[in-house]
């Protein structure tokens, strides 16, 4: 398919995909002490770049290098910032599915040093990224918006001999993200994507309880990150393409919040100074379309139709007529078509084969064509 609509595209991708067997057990050997880094890193090399001519082969105009040298969609990245460390006390995180709950126990981190970013960080992987794609294909870099930096800790995380308020905390933040955004797109980047759990989970009210308990403004956080999410942007290069996207949870096909996007639309929709917006719709816990009435013109909104925690391929009429029902709130040239979420936001990956994999992202762009043509 050739898109020239984007990015983002009729037919897009959020990000992560499945991990090889191979790439799995270089890892494990890795941590056994039996390989060095330089024989992971050339295993790494070999998946992304088979990983790259998938996405290709099924007709994408995107290309990502799968997230295949992180353990995680968000921590590798903000565990990489100056001024972060990673502590020994885990965060517990409360995932569910249709059959039972998960609980996810990353390592913590601590704000206990000045802020910055002063080389790109993923600026290599992107490099090898960059030479793999082909001249059909956009190579997209995907990270944490800052957003997650803080909704993981918190003011309890921030030492305040470092950053006394968390007005500073923020301004530091904004900046060295900044930094991030100008080197890479210096690199030659031009497709950037800010994954953001955090402003889909406060339209789950026990999400928001829970936040008030540790004394956090919960009606109001979703403000605030749209703020210094804004001001991460600002000024950036002309000619890079900046989304975000807006899950409620992923791991090992299971979810953490519910609840549509009304708590945040209208100061999210009308204020965050994006291009686009990935967004969850693949099942009714995500709610309904109504808040898209927000979206103002000139941003393109990517809905999720596509489920990457079930293998079941949906129907194409189905998720034409649910296209349709989009189009009633914004128009339909504004609108385009992916998959909810990553396939593997973290290395454990969702239960999908590789080939179920591919029978999705070939889903999304056939049914783009034949909707946008």
């Amino acid at each position: 398919m050739s898109d020239a609509s984007g990015p983002p595209f009729r037919a897009d991708h959020v990000g992560s995909l499945l991990r090889p067997k191979s790439l799995l057990d270089a890892r494990a050997r890795y941590a056994a002490g039996e390989i060095d880094a330089a024989e992971l890193r050339g295993t790494e090399d070999e998946a992304i770049a088979d990983v790259v001519r998938l996405q290709g082969d099924v007709g994408l105009s995107t290309a990502t290098d799968g997230e295949f040298r992180r353990a995680s969609w968000h921590m590798d990245f903000i565990y990489a910032i100056n001024g972060i460390s990673k502590v020994k006390e885990n965060i517990e995180v409360h995932f569910k599915n249709a059959n039972s709950t998960i609980d996810f126990t990353p390592a913590g981190l601590r704000v206990d040093g000045p802020l910055s970013i002063d080389e790109p960080i993923f600026g290599p992987d992107f490099g090898y990224l960059q030479s793999q794609v082909s001249g059909a294909q956009t190579a997209k870099l995907t990270i944490p918006s800052p957003s997650m930096v803080h909704y993981r800790g918190g003011a309890a995380a921030i030492d305040p001999a470092v950053y006394p308020d968390e007005d500073s905390f923020w301004d530091a933040l904004s900046a060295a993200y900044r930094q991030q955004v100008q080197a890479i797109a210096t690199q030659g980047c031009r497709y950037l994507q800010l994954d953001d759990t955090s402003l889909a989970y406060l339209n789950d009210p026990a999400q928001r309880a829970e936040l008030a308990g540790q004394g956090r403004d919960a009606e109001h956080q979703h403000e605030r990150y749209i703020r210094q999410i804004n001001a991460a942007l600002a000024g950036r290069p002309a000619g890079l393409t900046v989304t975000t996207h807006m899950c409620r949870g992923n791991f090992r096909s299971s979810w953490v919040a519910e609840g549509g996007y009304d708590f945040v639309a209208e100061a999210l929709f009308g204020g965050l100074e994006v291009d686009g917006f990935f967004l969850e719709f693949d099942d009714a816990r995500s709610g309904t379309f109504e808040p898209l009435r927000f979206v103002p013109p000139g941003k393109r909104v990517v809905l999720g139709l596509v489920t990457t925690k079930r293998p079941d391929l949906e129907s194409k009429d189905d998720l034409k007529r649910r296209i349709d029902e989009a189009a009633e709130h914004v128009p339909m040239e504004q609108l385009a078509l992916s998959p909810q979420c990553g396939f593997s936001s973290t290395v454990e990956g969702n239960s999908l084969t590789r080939e179920e994999q591919s029978a999705k992202l070939a889903l999304v762009v056939e049914t783009a064509q034949e909707v946008w043509g």
